[in-house]
């Protein structure tokens, strides 16, 4: 992407927007075009000003952050929304996601994550709290469906071979090398062989750690199973 990354702010909360715009506009890649105190006001801004990115809070009078999410989505799928709010109950994490959002981050972040996390979602990756990470590790592990909210995300899998995916998405479902070996016809060795290779190209040191990596960068989820 070239140019500066457009932001319309989205939040009931006059000092949160203010701050916000405050810590986005030191970086120059990142222009804050507009303001919303409410669900309404950001569906009709998104489709005014045409922002690259919509940073959504949840909890907003008339319509709120979910539906603003799903209206958004609806008539611009591209445009990029990315959740930032101090809940992180499931209802909300699972409700925003199947919306569309394409992150969810919570008002704890640091505010180089807010950033980063801006920067991530334009490319079109998911970006994720790690302890949102974790609840939707979980779901998949556990088996429960959740609609595929992930397919138009676009991704290079850091690297890792389409071998490597296939392995990484079987670890997610919770099954061991032996039995990896067994669904992919290949031995308990080579998965393992794999499986470094797999932790050396996303720095990670455990099969979670490189579930939840996979996860909070979209690249499994519950759907994407093999």
């Amino acid at each position: 992407m070239t140019g500066a990354i457009n932001v319309l702010l989205a939040d009931d909360h006059v000092v949160v927007r203010a701050g916000t715009r405050q810590l986005l506009e030191r970086h120059p890649d990142i222009q804050v075009v507009g303001e919303a105190s409410t669900g309404r006001e950001a569906v009709e801004l998104a489709d005014t000003l045409a922002p690259d990115v919509v940073v959504m809070d949840v909890r907003m009078p008339d319509g709120g952050g979910i539906d603003a999410t799903k209206r958004i989505k609806t008539a611009h799928p591209d445009m990029a929304v990315l959740v930032l709010t101090a809940h992180d109950d499931d209802e909300y994490v699972f409700a925003l996601l199947q919306a569309g959002a394409n992150g969810y981050l919570l008002k704890t972040a640091e505010a180089d994550e807010l950033v980063k996390a801006i920067r991530t979602v334009i490319k079109g990756e998911l970006a994720l709290s790690p302890s949102v990470a974790g609840k939707v590790v979980s779901q998949f592990t556990s088996g429960k469906t959740l609609p595929d909210v992930l397919s138009n995300i676009k991704h290079d899998y850091g690297g890792l071979t389409d071998r490597e995916m296939d392995i990484l998405r079987l670890v997610g479902k919770g099954l061991t090398n032996k039995e990896i070996g067994r669904t992919l016809f290949i031995s308990d060795r080579t998965v393992q062989a794999h499986l470094s290779n797999i932790f050396s190209k996303l720095d990670v040191n455990s099969r979670t750690e490189a579930v939840m990596h996979a996860v909070r960068h979209g690249w499994i989820a519950p759907g994407h199973a093999a």
